[in-house]
């Protein structure tokens, strides 16, 4: 994938991913990046935008739930403004408070996109995401925890890496899921204030199977 397709995907994604969650933002983000590379002759088929039943969100195109924290705020409509339908969208987008809201604790967050491969010639794997993802996390502040390693949700093959900023005296960690789905990249991103909330709101993530990951998380870097 060119550099230049790369950097519109980031910046479409994940770049609201990870600003939506800063407390500075101060309004919800909305996406309005436009890609430059022209969708191959066959386009993937343009998935449904889930819904949400009893405090789980469902995706039916893509076979996934997610489970949505009590009282949790949802954002999805706000940032899914700008989206290309076929192309990119934001499936769901929750905070444990609003945005424009201020607070003393990191404000969680999962925000869950898809993306379409047909943008984006030369993308194969899950893991070429992880080069210019990390690139914007870095340039955003964060550090990385753990470089892209594997992991199983259910009966899909994920890769996921970790991220951590420092905000005065909180510490704001991020964890990113990819799998590429139906011609589509898939992104889960989780933000917490520590390394256990993220993993319990990453528990609510199931495919079919289940939701746990079968391999062991890295050790952090010191």
């Amino acid at each position: 994938m060119g550099r230049m397709g790369f950097r519109l995907f980031t910046s479409r994604v994940s770049c609201a991913v990870v600003l939506a969650c800063m407390p500075s933002l101060g309004q919800s983000v909305h996406i309005n990046a436009q890609a430059s590379a022209k969708p191959r002759a066959h386009e993937a088929s343009t998935p449904d935008a889930g819904s949400v039943t009893e405090g789980v969100y469902h995706n039916a195109f893509f076979g996934f739930s997610c489970k949505i924290p009590f009282s949790w705020v949802e954002r999805t409509a706000q940032m899914q403004e700008g989206s290309e339908p076929g192309k990119s969208l934001v499936l769901l987008s929750i905070f444990e408070r609003p945005p424009e809201a201020k607070g003393d604790t990191v404000n969680s967050a999962v925000v869950l996109a898809a993306e379409s491969v047909a943008s984006y010639p030369g993308l194969k794997s899950a893991e070429d995401y992880f080069g210019p993802l990390t690139e914007l996390t870095t340039s955003k502040g964060f550090k990385v925890v753990n470089e892209p390693y594997e992991v199983s949700v259910g009966s899909r093959q994920l890769v996921r890496s970790d991220f951590s900023k420092e905000m005065g005296a909180l510490t704001m960690y991020q964890a990113s899921l990819v799998a590429l789905e139906k011609g589509y990249v898939l992104s889960f991103t989780f933000l917490g204030g520590d390394e256990d909330e993220v993993d319990q709101l990453i528990e609510g993530l199931s495919f079919s199977g289940g939701a746990k990951a079968t391999k062991p998380k890295p050790a952090s870097k010191p």
